[in-house]
């Protein structure tokens, strides 16, 4: 089979990040918890925050990170699929303030309709991303399964201190987010057709870039909080962050870039079914807001960038971190934490 041929998104009914469950639906599936306190006595962080990655204290000053993300292609070509696959999931290592070590694959395949050579091309665009993220990929698993399926099981680690959790969040705190919106919007007007030439790999060369500065952040006492923003959109990990630590957000809209102009794409339609669903599930915790705003914010991200939460006092030496990682352009805070007050909108869009 000719790999160049191949379009691996026909074969799947969702794109990356969007294939995720509602965070309604997620919030059914998790509503009954039991735990065993022996076995969860040293567990720092599970799924009640909602949080990137479980943190396991090691009782030596470590803390081990553990984390897995998979999902149907969002590009058609295997190589990068794999590359941005593997992003993804080595992402929510680095949103803790960690650093990735290994990692474990995980492939569904439709042996019958892509060769083993087209799943032997995603692994190599996942070796690739291992291999610039210092990662040592030791193996994995894989099913036959109806639709393409990949990602990783990423194992890191963070000094206690320097652990980073989303709902540790305080009044007064920056926001910042170190990537572009916009992918699930240009991925859908790709599969529509409707992709501007100038536009082509925007979207792809976004999701291939790791996160390594939230390695580089976690070593910061004023990042008080910090979360990648992925299938949830901004809004979304947003609500998080405020719901777990008990604030209100401000976001300015003019503050938030953009892969590139996404109006014509907006005037057409190209709004992936996920911010749909997104929106279903958090809007009652944003204020008045308009339906464009609507469609970039809730957007759902694959290998989206990290949302930092920063004490006004540690901002020039978050700003100085953001440059040495040439990441010049998203140098001015998109928004602002403040004290919960009232009840009402977590989210204020301005």
């Amino acid at each position: 089979m000719n790999s160049t041929k191949v379009r691996l998104t026909q074969y799947s009914h969702g794109a990356g990040c969007g294939c995720k469950l509602s965070p309604a639906v997620l919030d059914q599936i998790l509503a009954n918890r039991t735990t065993t306190p022996d076995a969860m006595s040293r567990l720092l962080v599970g799924n009640s925050s909602r949080d990137d990655a479980g943190a396991l204290d090691l009782e030596d000053g470590r803390v081990l990170l553990s984390t897995t993300d998979f999902f149907m292609p969002i590009v058609d070509d295997p190589y990068e699929f794999g590359r941005i696959a593997s992003a993804n999931a080595i992402s929510d290592i680095y949103a803790m303030g960690g650093s990735p070590v290994m990692a474990i694959a995980i492939l569904g395949w439709p042996i019958d309709k892509l060769g083993p050579e087209i799943a032997g091309e995603v692994m190599e665009g996942s070796r690739s991303i291992c291999a610039e993220a210092g990662v040592a990929l030791a193996g994995g698993h894989s099913i036959d399964s109806p639709e393409p399926i990949f990602g990783l099981a990423v194992n890191g680690l963070v000094a206690r201190q320097n652990l980073k959790q989303n709902d540790a969040a305080r009044a007064g705190d920056r926001l910042y987010l170190t990537k572009p919106l916009g992918v699930g919007i240009l991925t859908t007007a790709e599969k529509k057709g409707i992709l501007r030439e100038a536009d082509i790999g925007l979207a792809a060369a976004s999701m291939m870039r790791l996160n390594k500065v939230g390695a580089a952040l976690g070593h910061v006492a004023g990042v008080h909080a910090m979360t990648d923003v992925t299938g949830f959109g901004l809004l979304g990990h947003l609500s998080e962050m405020c719901v777990g630590s008990s604030l209100n957000a401000v976001v300015e809209l003019d503050k938030i870039r953009t892969l590139t102009d996404l109006e014509g794409y907006l005037d057409q339609g190209s709004v992936p079914g996920g911010t749909g669903r997104n929106w279903a599930s958090y809007g009652d915790k944003v204020g008045s807001i308009s339906e464009r705003a609507k469609s970039l914010l809730a957007d759902p991200q694959t290998s989206g960038g990290l949302l930092v939460s920063v004490a006004e006092s540690a901002q020039s030496e978050v700003e100085a971190i953001l440059k040495e990682h040439g990441l010049e352009a998203h140098l001015s805070p998109i928004g602002h934490l403040s004290d919960r007050g009232a009840q009402g909108h977590y989210i204020e869009i301005r």
